[in-house]
């Protein structure tokens, strides 16, 4: 048994408006449930997830909706980042996402790359 959970850090490039965001947080939450250390990076599209109000919308049966994935997620200690340029060019700002949303570069993704995290993109 290990000493200390390992990271996963799965990468999001899809909005609402695609069932691979829905699975990624499932797959995220289940990555949770079986110990690893858990980091969403949102980039491109992505981003619009984490835009208040916006995943109220969304279902991908027979998933939970994505509003409850994220808020599980996020409940859980998961860390939920958001790309800055892709922020920026959204016209976005820090009041604009939800709690719990870091909006940062991918220097905080590489760092847990080179210390041998995981990863998946969707």
């Amino acid at each position: 048994m290990r000493d200390s959970p390992r990271d996963l850090v799965v990468m999001i490039t899809h909005g609402t408006d695609h069932e691979l965001s829905s699975a990624a947080f499932t797959i995220a939450n289940g990555g949770m449930t079986a110990g690893l250390r858990v980091s969403v990076f949102l980039t491109s599209a992505g981003v619009d997830l984490a835009r208040k109000g916006a995943l109220d919308t969304t279902q991908v049966k027979p998933l939970d909706p994505l509003a409850d994935l994220v808020a599980d997620f996020l409940a859980r200690g998961g860390t939920l980042w958001a790309c800055a340029p892709c922020v920026k060019s959204r016209g976005y700002t820090q009041d604009d996402l939800i709690e719990g949303t870091v909006i940062t570069g991918a220097s905080q993704m590489h760092e847990l790359l080179l210390g041998g995290a995981a990863t998946l993109s969707f």
